[in-house]
């Protein structure tokens, strides 16, 4: 996958609202959230920014599958087995002090290729949904403004891994553990932040998360 083809396409996509006017790899980076320099160096590396093309591509409702492999909606169609179904859900983060305490409808639908998914996360569940990491918490295993693709048919706490949590006190991404005394512990990957205690009856296991983008 080359970078400069899809920096092309973006730059189709954006000349369609500057008639008259020629496109540049800064106007790409500009609307992409990229700095220039950042965005030149990734250029020469043929580093791909998946998330904010991924932002970009909810934002201006454009097929990410056409974006990348030149796939049309209705190859999408005919073949959908081979595609992942990502509730992308861009206003949500999941936060180590708040966040928002639930999801509701109002998400864009991205499909992505296996090849990209698989890359990232493996086999599994086809129909994941996605949201940002909000804050150090997690860190080093997740970062800051990081997106999560969250399997919601995984909710056994019993089994190692990182999860989402719905609480009185907000939506929480941490690894989790149920106590003797029936209390469940929010544990963070950062040890500057310790374990959080909630009564098991006020937390909902929403699912796991079952891959992540890095943020730049």
């Amino acid at each position: 996958m080359n970078l400069n083809e899809i920096v092309d396409k973006l730059k189709d996509i954006l000349s369609e609202s500057s008639i008259g006017k020629k496109v540049f790899d800064k106007h790409v980076a500009e609307a992409l959230g990229i700095p220039q320099g950042t965005f030149a160096s990734m250029k020469k590396r043929n580093s791909i920014p998946y998330e904010e093309i991924l932002e970009f591509c909810a934002l201006k409702k454009i097929s990410v599958n056409w974006l990348f492999f030149d796939q049309a909606v209705d190859m999408l169609k005919e073949e959908t087995e081979k595609f992942f179904q990502v509730r992308y859900f861009s206003d949500i983060r999941a936060s180590a002090g708040g966040g928002a305490e639930v999801f509701d409808e109002n998400f864009e639908t991205i499909t992505l290729d296996e090849k990209i998914m698989h890359n990232m996360i493996g086999m599994g569940n086809t129909e994941l949904e996605a949201i940002h990491v909000d804050g150090e918490s997690m860190e080093p295993t997740l970062q800051d403004g990081s997106i999560v693709f969250i399997d919601r048919t995984q909710t056994d706490i019993n089994k190692n891994g990182i999860f989402i949590a719905s609480t009185t006190g907000g939506l929480f991404i941490k690894r989790i553990q149920k106590r003797p005394d029936g209390m469940i512990d929010l544990i963070s990957d950062n040890s500057m932040y310790p374990p959080q205690a909630v009564p098991a009856d006020e937390i909902t296991i929403v699912g796991k998360v079952v891959g992540n983008i890095e943020s730049l």
